[in-house]
């Protein structure tokens, strides 16, 4: 088909962190971008991980020292573009006798580190005595304790915001941005992409015509590749990846913790994260449904067991656990060999065998997606031979990052919230907290707050409706005002929500209650029983 008649230079499949970056880069350079994603943006790995930014310091051993470099690198960038999102967080490693890391190679690691991040605008690395940390952290364990290393990285609290954030400027770039539209065919015209059937929210079968195409699909890559005309191999292996969130336990650190475990020499993080304690990550290969995944109890147990190991006051418990989350590495595949040594660095996959621009991302990390988007679109120009602009996305900052300030002071004098819930607007929307006062200073309804202690504003979910293209209210309560990450899973706040919800999209009472059954349940699929 004549590339003249394509409605879209690029269709981008998947709606993660790697597929919303490149729909704003595709999109910033001039390309005619859609996205299209089987359920809402963000709901699948790219919300299931330790939600840090990060270089890596465990790839070193891997002697990965590039991959480390572009992700420090990029965890500098995400710091100057997201500065609302992406936040400076102080790690402690404790160094305990007969740990396959001692202190020699933990400090070496640590020079390592701060030689690869030369431009940081964080604090280098210090190395602590055991008095040092156990005056600074009394509650950890103390046998067998020889001191700590002690640096910065960064965290992403919601990491769904940032997906969010780059989806919007994809938008307001031109892109267009399809949830809820599974991909059913992949057509070719003489061995060369055409266009994509797929499903629309109503079920209905659609049909766009497009250029190219970008398989950002995670775990479920392969899973794609099935629907064009070809058959391909298997490019994902992935591995499982379970953490679980408690609340704060006896003797819980101040900082977050990078642990090695004494079961397997598997290091493992304990973070403070959104008021409670984000514990993880496991690493087993996995063969499974993609579309349920969930902690398994030994996973759990080893993780509670870890915990309670290198703080012995915890004496965490499984109900001590609020919820809890999995999901799939997208990694290369690989037959044999330990999960921890399969590369973590992104391969941008030209799928000639089975249609010509038909692109394939396999692996990739949160901290790298803007790299990674910014050479996919690269190799995107070759392909559809386009002489496109220079990147601008280091450069540029996302939508929530401008006008903080002027934000601040219109929820300041807005007096709508408490001071916490001021800060709690700007954690998740930055600057763009002042179309939710503008909603509410336009209607009295939208004007309420909808807990006690005035945190949570009602025109946040008309805000999450006509400005952030939520489509039900799990979409709402977990990917849009992120109270589903709380403690009790916002759970009181259900009913208000949905009354809200019901009348701006127009919904029957029997709609609104099947919406909040979808909600419960899936609430309900993150506890551990």
């Amino acid at each position: 088909m004549p590339e003249s008649r394509s409605e879209f230079d690029v269709a981008i499949i998947g709606a993660g962190v790697n597929g919303a970056g490149i729909a704003r880069d595709a999109a910033l350079r001039g390309l005619k971008v859609i996205i299209l994603d089987k359920n809402d943006m963000c709901s699948g790995t790219s919300a299931v991980s330790s939600r840090l930014i990060h270089g890596g310091l465990r790839y070193l051993e891997y002697g990965e020292l590039s991959l480390v470099y572009e992700s420090l690198r990029e965890r500098r960038c995400l710091r100057r573009i997201a500065e609302h999102l992406v936040k400076p967080l102080r790690i402690s490693i404790p160094i305990f006798s007969g740990a396959r890391r001692g202190l020699f190679l933990i400090h070496m690691g640590m020079l390592a580190y701060d030689l690869l991040s030369f431009r940081k605008s964080i604090p280098g690395h210090e190395m602590l005595d055991r008095d040092s940390i156990r005056t600074e952290e009394p509650g950890l364990r103390d046998e067998g304790l020889l001191g700590a290393a002690r640096y910065y990285d960064a965290q992403v609290t919601f990491a769904e915001r940032l997906v969010l954030e780059n989806l919007l400027a994809a938008r307001a770039a031109g892109a267009k941005i399809m949830t809820y539209c599974e991909v059913l065919r992949i057509g070719t015209v003489n061995g060369v992409v055409s266009c994509i059937v797929y499903a629309d929210a109503s079920g209905a079968e659609q049909e766009v015509r497009v250029a190219s195409i970008v398989n950002a699909s995670g775990p479920w890559v392969d899973d794609v590749l099935k629907f064009a005309p070809r058959p391909a191999k298997r490019f994902v292996g992935g591995t499982k990846g379970s953490h679980i969130v408690v609340g704060r336990f006896e003797g819980a650190p101040r900082d977050a913790f990078y642990v090695e475990a004494a079961a397997d020499g598997r290091p493992f993080f304990i973070i403070p994260w959104n008021n409670q304690y984000l514990i993880g990550t496991t690493d087993i290969r996995y063969n499974g449904s993609l579309d349920r995944i969930r902690a398994s109890r030994a996973e759990i147990d080893y993780l509670v067991a870890e915990t309670n190991r290198v703080f012995p006051h915890a004496d965490l418990q499984i109900g001590d656990i609020h919820f809890a989350y999995a999901g799939v590495r997208p990694l290369p595949y690989r037959e044999k060999g330990p999960e921890s040594a399969i590369t973590r660095r992104h391969i941008i996959k030209t799928n000639r065998k089975i249609a010509r621009r038909l692109v394939s991302i396999i692996g990739g990390k949160l901290t790298t997606y803007r790299s990674l988007a910014e050479q996919t679109v690269d190799k995107l120009a070759k392909i559809l031979r386009r002489k496109l602009p220079e990147c601008r996305t280091r450069d540029i900052v996302l939508p929530g990052a401008w006008g903080i300030d002027r934000a601040t002071e219109r929820l300041t004098s807005s007096q709508l919230l408490s001071e916490q819930g001021v800060s709690r607007l700007l954690s998740i929307y930055g600057g763009r907290a002042v179309g939710i006062v503008e909603l509410a200073e336009d209607n009295a309804e939208l004007s309420k707050t909808l807990n006690d202690n005035r945190t949570v504003l009602a025109a946040e979910v008309v805000f999450a409706v006509r400005e952030e293209f939520a489509a039900c209210l799990t979409d709402i309560v977990f990917r849009r005002m992120m109270i589903g990450l709380d403690a009790d899973q916002g759970r009181g706040l259900y009913g208000s929500i949905a009354a809200i919800a019901a009348a701006e999209f127009g919904w029957t009472p029997g709609d609104a209650d099947h919406e909040l059954q979808d909600l419960r349940a899936y609430a309900d699929s993150l506890r551990v029983a």
